[in-house]
């Protein structure tokens, strides 16, 4: 289902591509970044025309940089870009406050995410402010993360900023 502004739509006719297949490219990064010692979350963002700007993922344990998330990685990737209205950006997982700020300060215009079961991040907050957001619930990028979290839990609670509960 697309969120807009709060309302639902359940046309994607919108997309260039299938969301499906744009998906496929965070989901490449999100596995470049388990494979390097990382945690798997990977991101792109597209163009309004459905090429690919940037993709990345996150390497806050492999750069021990705090600030390099999927979306802040794909988004540098990308370069600087007159106005970022009518891109997407497609995420293995809900974007956290950090990158729903940067989503929101560059006029992003859609997010596609992969999975919001481990972590609801603030895709329901960028549907608020005029975000469309698409909610895949991908089955890969919940087992991605699932497996990663029960195989490195305090690496997982660093990452999000919270404590486990005993």
């Amino acid at each position: 289902m697309i969120v807009h502004s709060g309302r639902v739509a359940a046309d994607t006719n919108e997309f260039i591509l299938k969301p499906a297949e744009l998906l496929r490219v965070a989901i490449e990064e999100a596995r470049t970044g388990l494979a390097e010692g990382g945690i798997p979350i990977g991101a792109a963002l597209f163009a309004a025309d459905g090429r690919l700007l940037g993709r990345g993922h996150n390497r806050r344990v492999q750069d021990d940089d705090p600030a390099v998330h999927g979306e802040t990685a794909a988004f540098r990737a990308a370069g600087r870009q007159r106005t970022y209205r009518g891109t997407t950006m497609v995420t293995t997982l809900s974007p956290c406050w950090y990158c729903s700020g940067l989503i929101r300060q560059f006029g992003i215009s859609r997010v596609i995410v992969g999975e919001a079961r481990t972590f609801s991040g603030q895709h329901d907050w960028l549907a608020r402010h005029g975000v469309e957001v698409l909610l895949l619930d991908d089955p890969e990028c919940a087992a991605l993360m699932m497996d990663f979290i029960n195989d490195h839990p305090d690496l997982w609670f660093e990452d999000i900023g919270e404590e486990p509960t005993p």
